[in-house]
């Protein structure tokens, strides 16, 4: 709603973040190419999944119109199930790591339980029998089940060892209580806890690496990006909006928006203005440079690449990644040329892009609201909005928002409130809208519309105005009664 303030929004937008999960994310890292005016690109794709080693088993809501969505883009819904890379944020893996430290082991998928039980009626059957140091091989486990069913069996019988033998097998050996205990010391264990901890963070660990690296952090349109980040790989996202923002500028202390960037250029250049990102990047390669100015940089998919240079994969993350970091350097490079009189040198290094780029950094663009951004580094924009109006009902009884909104939503667009029993107020983002507005209804027989007032429209200034002056006329009444001459007899 137009209404919202960046904090309102925030917590709307957090109760999102908490029942959704991510299943992809794209990673871009250009590299400049050694004396070259080129930047190769690498971009990655990755499928994420929660984790669910343990008791770890988190539940999310898919939206039937975001699966349509996908699919229709090509979304792979099985490598999303089947073999999405896990992830875990601190809170998650803190527990993990105490039911890892206590011994408490549980496995929380009903698969996987399945595929334990048959490992251990195997295994029981075969060491009865067998002789110390034979071996038998378990095979046909995926995932998490190599881990579970080694600790679920080390756990069980104190005579068997476990050590996995990849392509899914794990190989089982009959040993000495004195053995074992020499074993579980080794530090070529895979099964000790940091190991486990290592495989369940699964990209958690690059997060990580990202987060160590300091390096600018680049989106478009990234606020819900960024809240994903923190709720998914970092912490649950906390309940105050100033929080949210320390923590992520802790996190990543440059975040650079090209929504932010792409949306000044418009307003500077007479380019035709979109915001679908893949019409933001063709915008973007069509315009032509003063002949004065030097060349674009040329980007390059790098060969790992190729599938994206040779098919456009629009709301694929990697590709999208591409998209986002080939519109920074574009946009960098077009506001380098027009922000100064001097000539630009013929290869402006990236730090220069940087230095353009700055008064963009940590302004992470605001759909919809009072503040076209919201600031990381810093408080936020006093809120600048067009003027209220708010609309007078006569003779037309019932009416409510949605109605109000289908009114004028022809004219214009409004975010429409109820203000009281036949008043409503209306926030439009344009103040061109609120001009047409008050002269195209200036004499509606059923809609009154003028500019709001506080001290005339605001029920609280009413209640107030009312209650001051009830208390008033009682006070003048008590004088004249209280003041009134005695008479005498």
């Amino acid at each position: 709603s137009l209404f919202d303030s960046p904090a309102e929004r925030y917590l709307k937008a957090r109760q999102s973040v908490q029942r959704f999960t991510v299943t992809q994310l794209g990673k871009c890292c250009p590299d400049r190419e050694n004396n070259l005016w080129r930047y190769v690109v690498h971009s990655y794709n990755f499928f994420l999944f929660p984790s669910t080693l343990g008791v770890t088993d988190v539940e999310f809501t898919l939206s039937a119109s975001s699966i349509q969505f996908l699919s229709r883009y090509g979304f792979d819904y099985n490598k999303f199930l089947k073999d999405g890379i896990p992830y875990m944020n601190e809170v998650q893996e803190k527990i993990l790591s105490q039911h890892l430290s206590a011994g408490s082991w549980k496995v929380s998928s009903a698969l996987d339980r399945d595929v334990l039980k048959k490992a251990i009626d195997e295994v029981t059957c075969w060491i009865a029998a067998a002789e110390e140091e034979e071996t038998m091989i378990l095979q046909d486990l995926s995932g998490y089940q190599m881990f579970e069913v080694q600790l679920v069996l080390r756990q069980a019988l104190q005579n068997v060892w476990t050590q996995p033998l990849g392509d899914k097998k794990v190989m089982v050996k009959k040993v000495s209580p004195q053995h074992r205990q020499l074993l579980e010391n080794s530090s070529y264990d895979c099964c000790q806890k940091e190991f486990i901890l290592l495989s369940a963070r699964g990209f958690t660990n690059l997060f990580q690496t990202l987060v160590k690296a300091k390096k600018p952090l680049v989106g478009h349109n990234m606020l819900m990006d960024l809240m994903h980040l923190h709720d998914k790989f970092y912490k649950p996202l906390p309940e105050s909006y100033e929080e949210f923002k320390r923590n992520i500028h802790n996190l990543f202390p440059v975040l650079i928006d090209t929504k932010t960037v792409t949306k000044s250029i418009w307003k500077k250049c007479p380019f035709p203005r979109v915001s679908n990102l893949l019409e933001v990047y063709a915008v973007l390669c069509s315009i032509n440079l003063n002949p004065k100015d030097p060349p674009c940089p040329v980007i390059a998919l790098a060969s790992d690449c190729s599938r994206y240079a040779e098919k456009k994969s629009p709301h694929e993350a990697g590709y999208d990644a591409f998209l986002c970091g080939s519109v920074l350097l574009k946009s960098a490079h077009l506001l380098l040329c027009r922000s100064t009189d001097d000539a630009v040198e013929a290869d402006p290094s990236f730090s220069q892009y940087l230095t353009v780029l700055a008064e963009y950094a940590n302004k992470v663009n605001f759909i919809r609201g009072g503040v076209s951004s919201i600031n990381f580094s810093g408080e936020d924009a006093p809120c600048q909005r067009p003027p209220l109006l708010v609309v007078h009902v006569r003779g037309w009884p019932g009416l409510n928002e949605r109605q109000i909104y289908q009114e004028f939503k022809a004219l214009c667009r409004f975010d429409v409130r109820w203000l009281s029993k036949d008043q409503f107020i209306l926030l439009s983002n344009k103040y061109k809208h609120v001009g047409h507005v008050l002269r195209d209804y200036k004499h509606h027989p059923h809609l009154r519309v003028s500019l709001y007032r506080h001290w005339r429209h605001s029920p609280r200034v009413n209640c107030l105005l009312q209650v001051s002056g009830i208390v008033a006329l009682w006070s003048l009444l008590a004088f004249v009664l209280g003041g009134a001459p005695c008479c005498s007899f």
